[in-house]
């Protein structure tokens, strides 16, 4: 139970119960991080302490968005290591989570994390995100988009807003320097039907680190032009 107080601490802090069940399940996938990271590169955090800061309390802290709490149907594009997607999901069983990333080898480690933590109700897609949201299946479809650390919010906005429902919401983690990112993305955002809402500072418990939550609220559908091929977003960002 080495890190059980400070993963209950960072809980509370953004009100939220935290328990024995819970914390077994994020030590289980810490072990899996470090394990599967010997073959397949998953992060370059690979102490236990700094895993459970830097990742585990990093994505808890998304919870400091009040809204995310009565959102059950969250997509985490490009989720990477599963990150935020599969905290969100320890914390609350209850939420339907989709976990999308375009390499397959991370996508095998995620569906062992799932079946290893007995995570129901997570699907894990292997792709772009350009290419799923221009399905009727995943289009407008969501509560929530959640994105952590995938990239600049301009680009981040075309891969994400049109995943998410009129009045649904995109989170967006991001680190201390966001205020640049918010000048040159407000003009792409509002493009996509979003309009940001709110940004949250976050404190990461036994560290320094400064993060931010950029929250965008769905206003309006996203043009059915964007997001647009794959690859052009990044190349050339709405502005």
């Amino acid at each position: 139970m080495q890190y059980y107080d400070i993963l209950k601490t960072a809980c509370s802090d953004v009100g939220i119960d935290f328990n024995e069940e819970q914390y077994s399940k994020f030590i289980k996938y810490k072990d899996m991080i470090k394990d599967w990271n010997n073959k397949i590169n998953l992060t370059a955090i690979t102490e236990d302490e700094e895993i459970i800061k830097k990742h585990f309390i990093d994505c808890i802290k998304i919870y400091k968005c009040s809204v995310l709490r009565d959102l059950n149907d969250i997509i985490d594009i490009g989720t990477g290591a599963g990150f935020p997607g599969i905290p969100i999901k320890i914390i609350d069983n209850a939420k339907r989570v989709v976990l999308l990333d375009s390499l397959n080898k991370r996508i095998n480690f995620l569906n062992e994390v799932v079946k290893e933590l007995d995570l129901n109700d997570v699907v894990t897609l292997h792709g772009r995100a350009e290419d799923y949201s221009k399905q009727d299946e995943y289009r407008e479809k969501f509560d929530a988009v959640v994105s952590r650390a995938v990239a600049n919010l301009a680009v981040l906005s075309e891969f994400c807003l049109p995943y998410v429902k009129v009045n649904g919401y995109f989170i967006a983690m991001k680190g201390p320097a966001v205020e640049e990112e918010i000048k040159n993305g407000t003009k792409a955002i509002n493009i996509l039907g979003g309009q940001i809402e709110d940004v949250i500072q976050l404190n990461i418990e036994g560290s320094d680190l400064k993060h931010n939550l950029v929250v965008i609220k769905k206003v309006k559908n996203t043009p059915a032009k964007y997001p647009r091929k794959a690859g052009t977003a990044s190349k050339n960002p709405l502005k």
